[in-house]
């Protein structure tokens, strides 16, 4: 059989875009009241669904747990067979069903009410027998599946993860859920890396900071900015109060002004009042001021304005920051 595979593509999406579009006009009191009780739920969220529904109820979990909401997936088969030990009388559970009536949910009903555990179910029938026992419902229902024959679930699963995600986003508001506490979920990735990696964690500090005071010959500037091999130097007064900075830039700058090298102090070339930044600031907000301010190194100073570190472009970078 000839297919037209763009049309066909096509024709899914838009069908899965108008069941989408048509679930905003069933956002009501209903989910006002969702959302009440798992916001308020003192254990975790436990979400749980069979086959596709039960995919999709596996990211739902996902996606609540990394946004703020404790929550785990408990499959509806399994509770019924040791499982159901995973819910305590503390949690709230997110059931879904486009049906609204299949067993192995059906199943978990009496033994939740036995808990007193609040039910938020999410189906395709509001008159179904899981609709009709929850506390609050979640109207999923699309006019047709996306599958030419009307089987494979396509539209309806799209709109549950949707309903999902609008859950945990409006949830994620209520609680005031911030980058940072996202970071927390999230350690191990780049947005981890950017959210939570501070210039105290990387950055050079003690013998390694180049440092030189005012008056210091330029040759002996020179040999310092070589020994530690970071491309700048500090200068400090003699109480260690930052008064400029040297880099390769300078040196350059100084040549070409036609500076003797051989007699000039580092005073004469340094950069004064250079930029700096203090102990705490995210490395990710360290790397934005040296790509705005085109430079390769930020001076940490204390509030004293005495340097207590430097952090250099390459360990943002080997941080894997960027």
């Amino acid at each position: 059989m000839s297919v037209d595979y763009l049309t066909s593509a096509r024709r899914t999406i838009a069908m899965e875009s108008a069941a989408v579009a048509a679930l905003s006009e069933r956002i009501d009191a209903q989910f006002n009241e969702a959302c009440e009780v798992l916001l308020n739920c003192k254990g975790r969220v436990v979400v749980t669904g069979m086959g596709k529904s039960g995919h999709i109820a596996r990211k739902i979990a996902a996606t609540l747990a990394s946004t703020g909401t404790p929550a785990m997936f408990v499959h509806p088969g399994e509770a019924s067979h040791g499982d159901m030990g995973m819910i305590t009388a503390q949690d709230a559970v997110l059931a879904l069903s486009n049906s609204g009536s299949t067993a192995e949910v059906i199943t978990l009903l009496p033994l939740l009410k036995r808990l007193s555990v609040p039910l938020v179910s999410m189906t395709g029938n509001p008159q179904s027998e899981l609709a009709t026992a929850a506390q609050a419902h979640l109207d999923a229902s699309v006019s047709e599946e996306a599958c030419p024959l009307g089987l494979a679930p396509t539209s309806s699963t799209t709109v549950a993860l949707v309903l999902g995600d609008a859950l945990a986003i409006a949830l994620l508001e209520a609680r005031g859920f911030t980058a940072e506490d996202f970071a927390f979920s999230h350690p191990g990735g780049a947005l981890g890396r950017k959210l939570l990696l501070k210039v105290d964690d990387i950055m050079h500090t003690g013998s390694e900071i180049p440092t030189v005071l005012s008056g210091t010959p330029l040759t002996s500037a020179l040999l310092e900015m070589s020994s530690k091999a970071l491309g700048m130097t500090t200068v400090q007064s003699p109480s260690g109060v930052l008064l400029g900075l040297f880099t390769d830039g300078d040196l350059r700058r100084a040549i070409d002004q036609g500076l003797n090298i051989q007699n000039a102090t580092i005073d004469e070339a340094m950069t004064s009042n250079p930029q700096r930044v203090h102990p705490g600031m995210l490395a990710a907000e360290a790397l934005y001021i040296m790509e705005t301010r085109k430079i390769t190194a930020l001076i940490v100073v204390d509030d004293d304005d005495h340097p207590v570190g430097v952090v250099h472009l390459h360990d943002i970078l080997r941080a894997g920051v960027a």
